[in-house]
């Protein structure tokens, strides 16, 4: 295997091998789409035309997800087609190259809704065929790979590729597994209904994620038009809608600029290149079809059973609204995974919990060591970090003593997992701030964005402890962080607060003793430094930016003045956003923070916020405004104008305007 499939920067950097050259008369002239801030056009049928159109006018490439425009052109038949990036994509499946899982959805769809179509070689068929009855779908399958099958986007698309080949070839072995596609079929099914029941209930672990919302949405797409079972395809159905519903409430004209639970570098700096940005402006008409890494507006293009609900279209669409509260809940504490069915010391229900990416922690380190041995992850890159310690550990596990080595460095082992996460977004016409309260502060960091204030998408401020100088977590200098903060935030105010262990752990083993802010001046209108105070504008909205410790701008490379360095392992970060019609004139938002009352402790701060009162907020205790106690735990599982459901309802009502949407798992409806 190649490090480039684990040391990666972005989904992107996947690349299909020898695609050698277009057809003759196939356009490879990119014409590149705009951002549109507001519908492009006002109906979605008349914006999948436009999206399928769009697609007809630029070429594939070599990204995995790369061939998928030639899925449109077989559909609409305007050939020619490069048939060597779907031979390739084919190949790359065949080699069981991680990722195989994104590349396997789009021939599922080629080979159920456009095998009869002209433009399809039968020799493409052939092969199709031959990877689907080849193909490893499960990490209990004979042979050693690298694929990561466990995290929550994986776990639902091997399990559909799973599913739905099994259903295709119900009576023909499948040669690795050397079961019958009628045994694949009851096996995955399990996995589907357990993967979407816990969405449902507790929504999404991989929060609100630019990045993995895609996969998801290409394979649930793919089970609502291909499976034959109707109480999966309605449950299927139900998770897209909370899927764009999510989408919907946590975005800015088109822009998915929220805190994520998986996130990469580029996307947090430029909202114009998210994977979901495609999405966006096909199903809400803003945003940009960027063909940067999107299979889902393609798979929505093509759906020929999926509609988005009008009420979720209109909820994305409400954007002057004077302001927009929505308080959110997400996922289980891991301590907590009983109460929801899955057992600690069972290998399927292990795999369950590494989907929480919880490799290391207390609760699971034994059942994680068993799966290392029985699934041969030994060999596996992405466990590498584990082989020199392959001995302890299997003695550990046997002794009762990788728990409580897991607990004792739990704060740097559990790095990557993500738990139960209370999400607060504030929505303005002209501006967005978007946070995880309280999350898992003093914690090792992996692909987490905690906290981003957006005013358009470039125009973006948000902080982080860089876990080290490359591109790659935990070791990112902007992906991730080293350690998480604590934040809280009330409305338009957020507090960052940062507590670097001066001590390496086993992961992370050299720790920087400072934070930074990322605020590029060149993509704001103005930016002005007063008493400390960073203070931007684009169009009507206003930013402002302070730090406990004395800052000073990056002056060399990519990052001058777009950086922002504080010395220290501890400090104190406040945004204050405002906008034109709340505050008047810039200069005057200016001289309002910059006068404001502020006192710092060693670790908290008392601040009088021109907009939001008198805050007070510590390492420790609780979120003060006014000084009465404000909840940053325990959220329901939405409340915000349009719905307001307990966590763990059964039932979840949607109502905007004259539309809305009840869902559940015994009926669902739109009225």
């Amino acid at each position: 295997m190649e490090n480039e499939f684990f040391k990666t920067t972005s989904v992107t950097d996947f690349k299909l091998k020898n695609i050698g050259n277009p057809p003759k008369g196939y356009n490879i002239q990119k014409n590149p789409d705009v951002y549109s801030k507001f519908p492009f056009k006002q109906k979605y049928s008349d914006r999948k035309v436009a999206f399928i159109s769009l697609c007809l006018q630029n070429p594939g490439n070599d990204a995995i997800k790369g061939y998928y425009y030639e899925l449109v052109r077989i559909s609409e038949n305007q050939g020619p087609i490069w048939q060597e990036l779907i031979e390739s994509a084919l190949n790359y499946i065949d080699s069981r190259l991680d990722c195989s899982d994104f590349v396997l959805l789009g021939i599922m769809r080629l080979y159920y809704q456009l095998s009869q179509k002209p433009l399809v070689r039968p020799e493409i068929l052939q092969h199709s065929k031959k990877t689907m009855l080849t193909f490893k779908y499960w990490p209990d399958e004979p042979g050693n790979d690298s694929m990561c099958y466990w995290t929550e986007n994986h776990h639902i698309m091997f399990a559909v590729n799973e599913y739905l080949a099994g259903q295709l070839f119900p009576d023909e072995i499948f040669s690795n597994s050397k079961m019958l596609g009628r045994e694949k079929v009851t096996k995955a099914s399990k996995r589907i209904l357990k993967w979407l029941d816990l969405r449902f209930y507790t929504g999404f672990n991989e929060w609100l994620s630019n990045i993995y919302f895609d996969e998801d949405l290409t394979a649930l797409l793919n089970l609502i038009d291909f499976c034959n079972d109707s109480e999966i395809v309605r449950k299927a159905k139900i998770i897209v809608d909370l899927l764009l519903f999510d989408m919907a409430l946590n975005s800015f004209y088109g822009q998915f600029v929220s805190t994520h639970g998986r996130c990469y570098t580029a996307e947090k700096k430029n909202a114009l290149m998210e994977s979901t940005t495609d999405t966006m402006k096909l199903v809400f008409g803003m945003g940009v079809f960027a063909n940067q890494d999107n299979m889902s507006a393609v798979t929505l293009a093509l759906s020929e059973n999926y509609t988005p609900p009008e009420v979720l279209i209109n909820i994305a669409l409400d954007v002057n609204r004077s302001e927009m509260q929505n308080l959110q809940r997400v996922g289980i504490k891991i301590r907590e995974a009983g109460k929801w069915g899955i057992n600690y010391k069972d290998v399927d229900d292990g795999l369950i919990l590494l989907s929480f990416e919880s490799y290391a922690h207390p609760k699971t380190i034994n059942v994680m060591v068993k799966m290392l041995d029985q699934f041969r992850w030994w060999e596996n890159q992405f466990f590498e970090e584990f082989g020199p310690f392959k001995q302890a550990l299997r003695i550990g596990r046997y002794l009762g003593l990788s728990n409580c080595l897991a607990l004792i460095f739990k704060k740097d082992l559990t790095r990557n997992t993500r738990e139960e996460n209370n999400i607060y977004t504030y929505r303005t016409p002209d501006y967005m701030l978007s946070s995880s309260q309280d999350y898992r502060k003093g914690y090792g960091g992996d692909q987490q964005h905690i906290w981003q204030g957006t005013l358009g998408p470039e125009a973006v401020c948000f902080t982080t402890h860089p876990g080290g100088y490359e591109n790659t977590a935990p070791e990112g200098y902007w992906l991730g962080s080293g350690y998480l903060p604590r934040v809280g935030q009330v409305k338009n105010v957020l507090i960052a607060i940062y507590k670097i262990p001066r001590i390496g752990g086993i992961m992370l083993r050299k720790i920087l003793p400072f934070t930074h802010a990322w605020i590029p001046k060149n993509k704001f209108d103005e930016v002005i430094e007063k008493d400390g105070w960073v203070c931007a504008r684009y169009q009507d909205g206003y930013l402002a930016l302070f730090s406990q410790n004395k800052y000073y701008w990056q002056t060399e490379g990519e990052d001058e003045d777009k950086e922002i360095i504080v010395d220290g392992r501890q400090n104190i970060w406040i945004i204050e956003m405002g906008r034109k019609e709340e505050f008047g004139s810039f200069s005057a938002f200016v001289d309002l923070i910059s006068s404001s009352n502020l006192k710092f402790g060693r670790q908290s701060v008392k601040y009088a916020s021109p907009s939001q009162g008198y805050l007070e907020f510590g390492w420790n205790g609780h979120l003060k405004q006014n000084g009465e106690k404000l909840n940053l735990k325990k959220y329901p599982r939405y409340e915000n104008p349009y719905c307001k459901t307990p966590f763990g309802a059964k039932k979840i009502h949607i109502k905007h305007l004259d539309k809305e949407l009840i869902l559940d798992f015994n009926n669902t409806s739109v009225v």
